[in-house]
């Protein structure tokens, strides 16, 4: 990246130390050299918004704004679910909660299996959605320490496959032991497709709606850190 000149700290508007490590995987390579730092909103004690949007896009913009008002540093946020065709795009944004219990990934999995068991294996087409979102802050605060909002960016990335009927592998989370891409790693050539959850992290981003739409942000990152 040329003409950077500015130290930059983005905060990445989540509690999750995990999800903060596997958006520095995904953005390293095309961040390499920048002079910016990402931390979590939960290492600076922020607390988490409530997400009352109905898309992806205005909970990733909800999330990305909140957290930018109150650090007064750019935030990135990410909003994502997945779609399957003949539910009519449901989980939707209602994915991690599908079952009724936020988080709960086997009872997410296991409604989910329940709802679609006489759907064909053809018919049974998916697609997981992610919305990241970049919010920046202007300079000062208003008696509440809320600082205005500047710019604000959104980009879309998905990822297309198919559900499983039984779930297979030990890495990812949510419904990536019943997700297969249609993008294959290239050591599924020959052999037998592989789920989001029997990928490595670095296959599983190279493809993912999370990788796209995160990727997608970077020129928006580039412009806050050269003139």
């Amino acid at each position: 990246m040329k003409g950077i000149t500015l130290a930059l700290t983005i905060v990445v508007a989540s509690h999750n130390e995990g999800k903060l490590a596997e958006i520095r995987r995904i953005l390293a390579e095309d961040l390499a050299g920048a002079p910016i730092e990402l931390v979590s909103a939960g290492s600076l004690g922020l607390p988490d918004p409530v997400e009352t949007g109905v898309t992806f896009q205005e909970n990733a913009l909800l999330k990305a704004r909140f957290v930018a008002q109150r650090s007064g540093m750019p935030a990135i946020a990410d909003d994502s679910g997945l779609i399957v065709d003949v539910m009519g795009a449901a989980p939707g944004i209602l994915s991690a909660r599908w079952a009724g219990e936020h988080g709960n990934d086997v009872a997410n999995n296991e409604l989910l299996l329940k709802q679609i068991a006489d759907i064909p294996d053809d018919k049974r087409t998916a697609r997981f959605r992610c919305a990241a979102a970049l919010a920046v802050p202007g300079p000062g605060a208003d008696a509440d320490g809320m600082h205005p909002i500047v710019s604000d960016h959104v980009e879309i990335g998905e990822m297309p496959g198919r559900v499983i009927r039984k779930p297979r592998g030990e890495h990812g989370f949510g419904y990536d032991p019943l997700f297969v891409p249609d993008d294959q790693p290239a050591r599924a050539s020959g052999g037998p497709e592989l789920t989001s959850a029997e990928m490595s992290a670095d296959e599983k981003n190279a493809i993912s709606h999370r990788g796209k739409a995160l990727k997608a942000l970077v020129p928006a990152i580039a412009q806050l850190v050269t003139r």
